[in-house]
């Protein structure tokens, strides 16, 4: 009995180097699916649009400040702090329009590219399980992989994906 419980003892470091390891390179996965170029089109229109909505208003307030400026030395005192002050309050509006947009921006592009994250974390979970891998580790997060003892797996998520 002492015998087996020592075999076991000696061998069981060696399980511990049977653990199988791997890694993937989820950006060049994300890259390659055709919903990300969509959703990508889908923020850069949208990026677009909310930044041609703060060039009109900042034109806007350029071309209200140019009045000003030009007219100013005809204007009373009372006159010119009430434009001045309605100007600053143009002025605040469209700082808090750009961080308004740039808000629904970020909110945005959570939404759309979120399910598509999952999806890959999915697909890594089950080439990960399927191949009875101990960890799978992000390629571009590790400073050093060596390739004889962890497995590239990025082309088997791809195909995990496609099915």
């Amino acid at each position: 009995m002492k015998k087996v419980l020592l075999i076991m003892m000696l061998f069981a470091p060696l399980s511990i180097f049977a653990q199988k390891f791997a890694h993937v390179n989820t950006e060049t996965i994300i890259k390659s699916l055709p919903e990300v170029v969509k959703v990508q089109q889908e923020l850069e229109k949208l990026g677009k649009q909310y930044e041609d909505e703060l060039k009109a208003s900042q034109a806007e307030l350029e071309r209200l400040v140019g009045e000003y400026e030009k007219n100013k030395s005809t204007m009373n005192a009372t006159k010119q702090q009430e434009t001045e002050a309605s100007l600053q309050e143009k002025y605040q509006r469209i700082s808090e329009q750009a961080q308004q947009n740039q808000q629904a921006f970020n909110k945005a592009q959570t939404d759309k590219l979120q399910p598509i994250y999952q999806r890959v974390r999915n697909a890594i979970e089950v080439v990960g399980k399927n191949g009875g891998y101990v960890y799978v580790m992000e390629a571009g997060s590790v400073l050093y992989i060596n390739d004889s003892l962890s497995k590239d797996i990025t082309s088997e998520v791809k195909a995990q994906l496609m099915k």
